[in-house]
């Protein structure tokens, strides 16, 4: 699977997998075998950071 590069696509496509397919963030990254550090360095150029509580980047 490729996910997208562009980091706010790439905000709507881990989120949305999130919600649908994944109890949280490291089964995610297992599963889709992403770096988790990494994912969320990106993720944190455009001011979201993942809420465990939430189970999604906000």
């Amino acid at each position: 699977m490729t996910i997208p590069k562009d980091p706010v696509m790439l905000l709507s496509f881990i989120n949305t997998q999130l919600r649908d397919f994944y109890p949280d963030l490291e089964e995610l990254c297992a599963s889709l075998s992403l770096e988790q550090g990494e994912l969320k360095e990106k993720l944190a150029l455009i001011d979201y950071h993942y809420d465990k509580g939430k189970n999604q980047f906000v």
